[in-house]
């Protein structure tokens, strides 16, 4: 069951609003975890890096196998989600360690949010 974008059947998982909007995201925190510390360039930082890409790579896998299975589709979906909701955690710890300002920690915190709305209601639908 592919899904509808717009009133148009989405061709590829770049046409989800919800991969968009996380590859959008993945790129932010990839751009701003290299100005990390030293020190975490091989722990938190590449950790928020695999964490925020693993979501967009699990919607673009998902979505190929929704031709041959809905529930292979639902199940990349369900580990997009997980990811996304551990990017609210590892964002926590961003701003508790002063990486990042409460202005981007807020900003992303949001768009996870909303990525992680947007995955429950495809997860719903497929």
């Amino acid at each position: 069951m592919l899904e509808v974008v717009e009133d148009r059947k989405a061709l590829s998982f770049e046409d989800l609003e919800v991969w968009q909007k996380s590859f959008a995201a993945s790129i932010v925190v990839h751009k701003q975890s290299l100005l990390f510390p030293k020190m975490e360039q091989y722990a938190l930082a590449d950790q928020i890096r695999r964490a925020s890409k693993s979501i967009c790579a699990n919607i673009a896998e998902g979505f190929v196998k929704q031709r041959m299975s809905r529930a292979e589709f639902k199940r990349f979906l369900s580990m997009a989600l997980g990811s996304a909701n551990e990017m609210l955690v590892w964002l926590k710890y961003c701003l508790e360690l002063k990486y990042i300002d409460d202005d981007l920690c807020q900003s992303l915190a949001s768009e996870y949010s909303s990525i992680c709305k947007m995955l429950n209601v495809l997860h719903t639908k497929a």
